[in-house]
């Protein structure tokens, strides 16, 4: 088809394009309830696009050149953040409306052969803008995808420092943070170090998991913050497959986003003492770790063992510290810690039952009952004043 030289149909569309425009508003308005919930600033930038969209489509039409049906020169006439109020169907919903006001004006612009030349001219142009907005809405996404990954980096090393200003705020907020929903933190190794599929795909997890999901990425290890009203637990476990080799750690439930920081320290600490524990369940909560923790030197997890297991037992009526200590140090039997406190044996076992609800561990348990040893030397510790080693404070 030519299209250069037909200068009385180019002359026509010139002096018609306000009439165009006009028309293309008239329609817009009556017909587009997306474009009537606009705020009036952005209504008249679409006002403006529509205008460069017709002034572009005469100017190709003079000279079909590529550079001509440019849907990003269409929409310079307009600021960036207007492609945040309209989506692309509604900027396709704009090309498909202009392109029919056109054509329903091709008999007043254009007679006989000229006419259908012209009504073919406006479907070749539409086609090459709309392609042309796809690749402009795919750009701008992408701007988008890397700020919002740099935002969620931020976010999360945020999290990890224990930050609780306005900025972290701010950043939760921009990713659409639920800030009143509970959240855990997990800790792991990423399945594929330096990786972007292994990432991906997690982060991809992470957000079908839980109603909130940021991902960290600190060289081979992860750390997953997961929020929402569900079962953040089992939305961990879920994603322990999309993780590497070796230990995972949750932290406890907190309340809301804004004391992540301290989920992180104890699944932090727990990933640092797993290799203590080489049996520890996958995930393991950072809690069961607490002897591994304490013994690699966590304030938090000592902290812990003497105030929440040791001091409840020390507090406690009648000798369950002694029978604690006399049970552990006999090898777990009944008879020879009976024996060493001159009781029977079915008072051991009766103390025994006690020390488990009133400590929340378990002396029959093999791996309970190291727990509770720790804790017993711990208490030791601090009751002879020897904290120099152990600090009583995280």
């Amino acid at each position: 088809m030519r299209l250069q030289g037909h200068a009385e149909t180019i002359r026509r569309l010139r002096q018609r394009s306000d009439l165009l425009t006009a028309a293309a508003m008239r329609r817009l308005d009556a017909e587009s309830a997306w474009y009537r919930a606009l705020p009036a600033e952005d209504r008249s930038w679409i006002g403006l696009v529509a205008t460069s969209g017709i002034s572009a489509f005469i100017n190709w039409y003079e000279n079909p050149t590529p550079t001509t049906y440019n849907a990003a020169e269409i929409f310079r006439a307009a600021p960036p953040e207007l492609i945040r109020s309209i989506s692309l169907q509604h900027t396709l919903a704009l090309v498909r409306l202009l392109v029919e006001v056109v054509e329903a004006h091709t008999n007043e612009i254009a007679t006989g052969e000229r006419e259908s030349e012209l009504r073919e001219a406006v479907l070749v142009y539409s086609r090459e803008v709309a392609f042309s907005a796809a690749e402009v809405y795919a750009r701008a996404a992408e701007v988008r995808g890397a700020w919002d990954a740099r935002t969620e980096s931020l976010a999360v090393d945020a999290i990890l420092r224990g930050d609780d200003d306005d900025a972290l705020r701010s950043r939760l907020a921009t990713l659409g943070w639920d800030a009143t929903s509970p959240v855990v933190v997990v800790a792991g190794a990423l399945s594929a170090p330096g990786v972007e599929e292994s990432s991906g795909e997690l982060r991809r997890g992470a957000r079908r998991a839980a109603g909130d999901a940021l991902v960290g990425i600190h060289g081979d290890r992860v750390v997953l913050v997961l929020g929402g009203h569900g079962d953040l637990r089992a939305a961990a476990t879920s994603l322990v497959p999309l993780l590497g080799d070796g230990p995972v750690v949750l932290g406890p439930v907190v309340p809301t986003v804004l004391q992540a920081s301290q989920s992180a320290r104890s699944a932090l600490a727990g990933l640092a003492a797993a290799r203590g524990w080489p049996d520890a369940p996958r995930p393991a909560q950072a809690g069961e770790l607490l002897p591994e923790r304490a013994l690699s030197g966590d304030p938090e997890a000592i902290q812990i063992l003497r105030e929440q297991v040791y001091r409840p037992l020390a507090a406690a009526s009648g000798p369950l510290v002694g029978t604690l200590a006399a049970y552990l140090e006999s090898g777990r039997s009944l008879e020879a810690a009976a024996r060493a406190l001159f009781v029977h044996p079915n008072t051991v076992r009766y103390r025994l039952r006690r020390i488990a609800r009133v400590s929340g561990w378990d002396p029959s348990d093999a791996r309970e009952g190291f727990v509770l040893q720790i804790a017993l030397v711990l208490g030791r510790l601090a009751d002879t004043g020897d904290s120099r080693r152990f600090p009583t404070k995280a």
